[in-house]
């Protein structure tokens, strides 16, 4: 590197810094003064900013500006005004009889949307994101009801549940588990399942599903009916279709008939509003399966 001097011949510019470095030289070339102004402008922009709004984080907030605005004071403004939006209608749907409400009305389908809306939030964990359930746990899309599939019967169902021992109105059955209480000796649970499994058409005729059509007669059909095609009254389901909740394979039905099934759902009642609980009836209704 070496240092060296404009020569004065050259003409007027900017002067040299005296660096070169393989030939390229170093100039004092003043920065243009738009964007020295631009410079200054941002900088008092930031001040003022700093000044209006909050800004300057402190230990635990942030200083609060001379305008008193903030975000989470934006976010309550705009929920409140949403809130007072849709208060005529969730005044609406808390009081109307879901049962009587035109399928084809504005109130019914803000119904549905809300809700589908709630039912994301309290129900995917048991009946899944598209309603269509798992083992032990309805799908509600299909027309098959234990407890019914009206309006009024889902309604109730949502509202105080199944099996809730602190809801004088739920959902309440009990198969016996004849196996676990000796009601019935293994072989013949064994000839129980072979005629379940004839009557839903999983297996043909035969000596053990005879002996079984016996058995269940006395031990069965009070709840499940003669024809064993199910009983609402005491969520008893059908055993002729091919819908079942947890399984139809014989050590699934043998588990059944043995141990029985005790499926609980939650009283919501206790824990949403009535206009939530009304959504929900609105929206599983309308999946496919309503009755």
């Amino acid at each position: 590197m070496t240092d060296k001097q404009r020569d004065p011949a050259e003409g007027a510019g900017p002067q040299s810094m005296g660096h070169e470095w393989d030939g390229i030289e170093e100039l004092n070339n003043p920065l243009p003064r738009w964007w020295l102004w631009t410079f200054y402008a941002t900088i008092l922009f930031a001040i003022g900013y700093c000044v209006v709004y909050p800004a300057i984080p402190m230990l635990h907030s942030a200083t609060p500006g001379v305008s008193g605005w903030s975000s989470r004071g934006q976010l309550a403004a705009e929920t409140a005004q949403a809130e007072a939006a849709r208060a005529q209608m969730t005044a609406q749907l808390a009081s109307v009889d879901i049962s009587t409400l035109d399928p084809a009305s504005p109130l019914m389908r803000a119904a549905v949307e809300g809700g589908r809306a709630a039912f994301r939030i309290n129900c995917v964990q048991c009946h899944g994101s598209g309603a269509a359930g798992s083992k032990g746990y309805p799908n509600l899309n299909d027309d098959d009801w234990l407890w019914g599939g009206t309006m009024a019967e889902i309604h109730q169902t949502i509202a105080h549940g199944i099996r809730q021992p602190d809801d004088a109105d739920t959902r309440l059955s009990q198969m016996p588990a004849f196996g676990r209480d000796g009601i019935l000796q293994p072989a013949e649970i064994d000839d129980v399942v072979s005629f379940v499994r004839n009557a839903a058409r999983l297996e043909g005729a035969s000596a053990s599903a005879r002996r079984g059509a016996a058995l269940f007669e006395t031990n069965c059909a009070v709840c499940h009916g003669a024809n064993a095609k199910g009983g609402r009254e005491f969520g008893a389901p059908d055993l002729t279709d091919a819908i079942w909740l947890y399984g139809s394979d014989r050590e699934a039905l043998t588990q059944t008939i043995a141990n029985a099934r005790y499926g609980v759902m939650p009283a919501w009642a206790h824990r949403l509003d009535p206009a939530t609980i009304n959504m929900l009836t609105a929206y599983v209704h309308q999946l496919g399966g309503g009755e």
